[in-house]
């Protein structure tokens, strides 16, 4: 008989198990309210969207920002001092002599 059994748990384990069968747990409900709600159907592309834009926003702001203060302003930086100290006259003269111009001997 099936009371013989090793593999037949106590009738108060949460198992239920029978003879040559997988382990199933054994589910219990109880229903304090009557029926689940319903789940929202209605707008979930439209939310998904909303939260999605924003990150794209915060993150675009992120990059433009980084890059603003990462590398442009730097470049600004490096053509300011380079224009500062510049003397165009005397880069003239140094080409002239060295005979890079074929107009000005």
């Amino acid at each position: 008989p099936v009371d013989s059994c090793a593999c037949v748990l106590p009738e108060g384990s949460p198992f239920l198990r029978e003879p040559g069968r997988t382990l199933v747990w054994r589910i219990f409900t109880t229903m304090s309210s009557g029926a689940l709600p319903k789940p929202q159907m209605r707008g979930l592309l439209a939310r998904r969207l909303r939260l999605h834009i924003v990150g794209a926003f915060v993150m675009a702001l992120g990059v433009a920002a980084s890059y603003k203060f990462g590398v442009a302003e730097p470049r600004k930086k490096a053509y300011a001092d380079f224009y500062r100290n510049y003397d165009s006259m005397k880069d003239f003269e140094e080409m002239r002599k060295a005979g890079i111009f074929q107009s000005a001997k």
